[in-house]
C-alpha cells in the first residue's frame, strides 16, 4: 500500500499511468479465481442428465476445454499485440472504430457488473444456509459484501492482488482435495459401463445434447480471459500474457476433467444425472453429516475468489472506457444487486458474455488484415483456422442462447441500446473538457 502510494506520488508518475508491478503468478491467479466457481459444483449433474454416458461426458468437457485453450491463443495474440487495460474494448476500439470498441466495451462492462451483483447475492444465499440467518436480510447482506470489496480494493492494487494469489491457491487445493477423495474414500471401487443411452440412436438429439451440454459447460470456463484485462499493469506483457492464459486454462480444464471423473468414480449415472448439486452429493457419501458443511464453505471461498477477480478486472473496462474507475462499477453492482434476481443477473449476463466474446475473437481478423504491420510478441497457431473455430462457436452459441430464451436477450439487448446516448453524453463531456 505505501509503496503503490509512494509510485504514484513520484514526480515521474502521471495520474493517468498504471503501475507495472503484475507478472505470471498474478495473471494464473485471476484467470484462475475469476472462472472456477459454483458453475463446477452445480453443472456436472445437468451436463450427466443431457448425455447419460461417462465417456461422451468426458468428452465434451474435454472438448470445452480445448475450446477455451484455442480461445486463448487468440487472446494471447491480441493482448500482447495491444497490451493495454480493459480487456476486449482495446482490441474492439482498433478493429471496429470508437463507437465500435464503446459498444463491446459497454457490453463488457455491463456483464461484469451484473455478475458482481448475481456473484454477491449467491454468497449471501449459501452463507445464509451455511450461518442460518434470516434469508430476508439476504438482498442488504448482497450490499453489504460490496461495499466491503470496495472498501478492500480502495487499499490499492497490491492488496487486491495478493488476495487473488491466495484465495486461487486455496480453490485449487480444496477442489483436488475433493478429487482425491472421491478416488480414495469412494465405497465404489469400481464404475459399472454406462449403458448406451437412447440419444444414440438419433443424431439430431445427439447434436443437440452435445451443444446444451456445451453451453452449460463453456459458462463454467468464463473468466479465462481475465490476465488480458491487467495487460497495461504487467511487468512483461508480452511474456507474461500468455504464459497466463496457457497456464490459467490449463489448470481450470485439469480441475474440471479431473472432478467429472471423480464424480463419475464415486457416483452412478444416474443419481449423478439427477443431481443439483454433485459435488455436495459426493461428500455425502464420503464424509457423510459433514458433507453439507464442506461443500458450503468451498463455495463461499470460490465465491469470494470470483467477487475478488471481478472487483479488480471489472473497474479497468470502465477505466479503458473513460479512465474512471470503482465507485461508479460499484454503484451500478449494488442497484442491479437490490432489484435483480440471481437467475435473471445470470442470464442476462450469459447472453451478454457471449456476444463480447464474438466480438472480440473477430477482431484478429480485422487486424490481420487492416493492420499485418503491427508488433506481434505472440502471434496465434493454427491462424487462421483454430480463430476461425473459436469465433464460429461463439457465434453459435449465440444462437443458442436468443433461441433459448429470447426474453432474457431482449432485456440484454435493452441494455446494450442505452449504450448509444451514454456513448454521445461521453462524447460531449471529453470534448468539453478538451476545449
Amino acid at each position: 500500500m505505501a509503496t503503490d502510494r509512494a509510485l504514484a506520488n513520484s514526480p515521474s508518475f502521471s495520474k493517468e499511468q498504471l503501475l507495472r508491478i503484475l507478472g505470471v503468478t498474478f495473471g494464473v491467479a485471476v484467470g484462475i479465481g475469476g472462472t472456477i466457481g459454483i458453475g463446477i459444483l452445480r453443472i456436472p449433474g445437468s451436463v450427466a442428465a443431457h448425455l447419460g454416458h461417462s465417456g461422451l461426458i468426458m468428452a465434451v468437457w474435454i472438448l470445452s476445454g480445448l475450446y477455451a485453450f484455442a480461445g486463448a491463443n487468440t487472446y494471447a495474440e491480441l493482448g500482447t499485440m495491444l497490451p493495454l487495460d480493459g480487456g476486449p474494448y482495446v482490441f474492439a476500439r482498433r478493429a471496429y472504430g470508437e463507437f465500435g470498441g464503446f459498444l463491446v466495451g459497454w457490453s463488457d462492462w455491463l456483464l461484469r457488473t451484473s455478475s458482481m451483483a448475481y456473484l454477491a447475492v449467491a454468497l449471501t444465499e449459501y452463507a445464509a444456509g451455511l450461518f442460518s440467518f434470516n434469508p430476508g436480510v439476504i438482498t442488504p447482506a448482497a450490499i453489504a459484501v460490496l461495499i466491503f470489496f470496495t472498501a478492500f480494493h480502495w487499499l490499492g492494487l497490491r492488496a487486491g492482488s495478493r488476495a487473488q494469489e491466495i484465495m486461487s491457491l486455496f480453490k485449487v487445493v480444496a477442489f483436488f482435495v475433493i478429487i482425491a477423495a472421491c478416488f480414495l474414500f469412494s465405497p465404489k471401487l469400481s464404475a459399472a459401463p454406462s449403458a448406451k443411452p437412447p440419444l444414440f440412436s438419433d443424431p439430431k438429439l445427439l447434436f443437440v445434447a452435445i451443444v446444451l451440454s456445451m453451453q452449460s459447460i463453456l459458462g463454467t470456463y468464463a473468466g479465462w480471459h481475465a490476465p488480458v484485462y491487467f495487460s497495461e499493469e504487467n511487468t512483461d506483457p508480452a511474456k507474461s500474457i500468455p504464459r497466463s492464459l496457457f497456464t490459467g486454462v490449463a489448470v481450470v480444464m485439469a480441475i474440471y476433467v479431473l472432478i467429472n471423473f471423480a464424480l463419475l468414480y464415486a457416483l452412478p449415472i444416474s443419481k449423478l444425472a439427477g443431481s443439483k448439486l454433485a459435488a455436495a452429493d459426493a461428500a455425502q457419501l464420503i464424509f457423510g453429516g459433514y458433507s453439507s458443511q464442506i461443500v458450503t464453505t468451498i463455495m463461499l471461498i470460490s465465491l469470494l475468489g470470483i467477487i475478488n477477480a471481478a472487483f479488480l478486472f471489472t473497474p479497468r473496462v470502465m477505466f479503458a472506457l473513460s479512465r474512471t474507475a470503482l465507485l461508479v462499477t460499484v454503484l451500478v453492482a449494488i442497484m442491479l444487486a437490490g432489484i435483480g434476481s440471481f437467475d435473471r443477473l445470470f442470464a442476462f449476463t450469459a447472453f451478454l458474455t457471449v456476444l463480447v466474446d464474438v466480438a472480440a475473437f473477430g477482431t484478429i481478423f480485422v487486424l490481420r488484415w487492416r493492420e499485418p504491420n503491427l508488433p506481434r510478441p505472440f502471434k496465434a497457431r493454427g491462424y487462421p483456422v483454430l480463430p476461425a473455430i473459436v469465433f464460429l462457436g461463439a457465434a453459435l452459441l449465440l444462437i443458442a442462447f436468443v433461441v433459448s430464451s429470447v426474453e432474457n436477450s431482449l432485456f440484454a439487448v435493452i441494455g446494450i441500446a442505452v449504450s448509444y446516448p451514454v456513448y454521445l453524453v461521453v462524447k460531449r463531456l471529453v470534448k468539453a473538457v478538451a476545449i
